[in-house]
């Protein structure tokens, strides 16, 4: 049986733009994708921390300090909300043991405060 864990997030990102006529996705600065080990057209999950909305969409690079929601979902995010952007990773049982997930915590104008592995604590 596989598990779902997370395997990055970047944490308190503050949005910079919603555009709702732009094919949908999420412009993320290339350099936040890097420390997070994030992909280009790879799925995510946005947990807008503002406003409680949750939704589902794939990457794509932007330019340097961008987090700009696009297409229906800029209608659940506003310049200024505070996001949590997050990807998952299907792992088999013995892949549980070493899996750390990639930390990356934010601050303001979305610079990076700090970044650490966490690991998979075993009941």
């Amino acid at each position: 049986m596989r598990r779902t864990f997370l395997r990055a997030k970047l944490h308190r990102a503050t949005v910079t733009a919603a555009d709702v006529d732009y094919e949908g996705s999420i412009s993320l600065d290339r350099a936040l994708c890097r420390a997070a080990g994030l992909l280009e057209y790879e799925q995510v999950d946005v947990y807008d921390i503002t406003n409680g909305a949750r939704f589902t969409t794939y990457v794509i690079y932007g330019e340097p300090g961008q987090v700009q929601i696009n297409g229906a979902a800029a209608r659940l995010a506003r310049p200024g909300d505070r996001v949590i952007v997050a990807a998952y990773a299907d792992l088999d049982p013995g892949e549980i043991a070493s899996h750390a997930p990639r930390i990356v915590l934010l601050g303001d104008n979305n610079r990076v405060n700090s970044t650490h592995d966490g690991g998979v604590t075993q009941p």
